[in-house]
């Protein structure tokens, strides 16, 4: 006789402990998986340490057994997102499971069972609290390296949730490699001396002080309010998730891997800007578990401090709508491209960008680049 499979709820902080530790312990001979920090998860999924629990209720499930644990899932309502978007959804996320088609569709069921108790009629994911989580499930690009900013999953995830009746693609994700060439484009070298005198749009680069306290860090965020407001499942960021992260990442990023672009017509007001961060994907392979301590912060600290990788992320940019068409972008990668020549890498991972985003997907080609891993949003009607 098959064991049967327990769910538990995470209902104490020693549980939540196991809910984090068992992606470490599926991942741990995966040679692609990047561990999350313990920290930062931690962080996320506490109710009074994320600020999106402004907005947002959530419930986590662990799938036991035999007395092992052998899964687990967040299924997350974010309020705000529903009331936008005009729907009852509830999302799932953290997801991850042994190859047993029991253990995956019994956590699925916990997330459902969950979420129609609250009134929603639809499940959606993999999605977090906001777009800053990491959203969808690894459906190509298994053998490549992941980021720390992205899912990673064994191949039969995909398997798994698409033999269950009424879940179907909603939305893909495309992620490219880069290669940084010597020089950057002519295209861009042209148009960027062409937007300067034309539309008198500028490179500006941050201080700390402008960042942290003069009210910089916080306008970059708005300005991905404005700029992805109209994106798939997007809730503007508010006052306090704002805040956070602007101490959670611009706090510690390099600030010569940050561009922005201002507007000399409008009082040098910012427009745009990039956030790049070095990978920290092998170093973080090389922490215990995506623990800091007790040596796990020197592999992070040489690719903070000393740039001890060969691959820049490109974390987030943001341009507001009516300066797309002004090419504010090639002022921000012309800017990137000699930074990132400064410091020795020579490769820039692409964060997700939607495959119906045919504007920044165009903008590779103009280097010598690959579309390398896709991650895929699933979506249910519950009846």
């Amino acid at each position: 006789m098959c064991a049967q499979i327990e769910i538990k709820t995470v209902e104490h902080r020693s549980d939540l402990k196991k809910f984090i530790d068992f992606y470490y312990e599926l991942y741990r001979d995966c040679a692609y998986a990047v561990p999350f920090l313990f920290g930062d998860e931690m962080k996320t999924l506490r109710s009074d340490r994320n600020p999106s629990f402004e907005c947002c209720e959530a419930r986590y499930f662990m799938a036991f057994k035999s007395g092992r644990m052998v899964g687990r899932i967040a299924a997350i309502i974010n309020h705000r997102a529903n009331e936008k978007w005009g729907c009852k959804e509830v999302r799932f996320n953290w997801f991850d499971f042994v190859d047993d088609p029991e253990v995956s569709t019994a956590l699925l069921d916990a997330a459902e069972k969950w979420g129609r108790e609250r009134g929603m009629n639809e499940i959606a994911g993999p999605l977090g609290f906001t777009d800053m989580d990491r959203e969808g499930m690894l459906i190509e690009g298994f053998d490549r390296l992941s980021t720390m900013y992205t899912n990673y999953n064994y191949p039969y995830y995909r398997q798994h949730i698409e033999r269950l009746e009424g879940f179907a693609k909603d939305n893909d994700y495309l992620e490219y490699r880069i290669k940084i060439p010597e020089v950057a484009p002519p295209k861009f070298e042209k148009l960027s001396r062409m937007i300067e005198t034309r539309y008198n749009l500028h490179v500006h680069k941050f201080t700390s002080d402008e960042l942290l306290n003069k009210g910089m860090g916080r306008r970059l965020f708005e300005i991905v309010n404005a700029t992805y407001k109209d994106l798939y499942g997007y809730s503007e960021l508010s006052d306090r998730q704002i805040d956070g992260l602007v101490n959670d990442y611009i706090r510690k990023a390099d600030l010569n891997l940050v561009t922005a672009v201002v507007d000399g017509n409008c009082n040098n007001e910012m427009i745009g800007f990039g956030i790049t961060f070095p990978s920290f994907s092998r170093a973080l392979q090389k922490t215990r578990d995506g623990r800091l301590f007790p040596m796990g912060w020197w592999p992070l600290l040489r690719v903070l401090k000393w740039h001890k990788t060969d691959t820049v992320d490109l974390l987030l940019i943001g341009i507001l709508p009516e300066y797309r068409k002004k090419g504010a972008n090639a002022l921000i990668f012309n800017d990137l491209i000699d930074r990132s020549h400064q410091y020795g890498f020579k490769w820039a991972e692409a964060m997700p960008q939607m495959e119906t985003n045919t504007a920044v997907q165009s903008e590779w080609q103009y280097f010598e680049s690959e579309q390398h891993r896709r991650h895929r949003c699933y979506r249910k009607k519950m009846g």
